[in-house]
């Protein structure tokens, strides 16, 4: 898992990229390829 500033250019990787907020944080998560997994905070 990625630890990045922002987040919006992993979200723009693949068209599956969702960006969910848990626990103050802000994740990019992706069903179809686990690979793009981000968080922010």
């Amino acid at each position: 898992m990625k630890v990045r500033n922002s987040l919006k250019s992993l979200k723009r990787r693949h068209r599956d990229c969702r960006v969910i907020r848990r626990k103050g944080r802000v994740y990019v998560i992706n069903k179809t390829n686990p690979r793009f997994k981000a968080r922010q905070g």
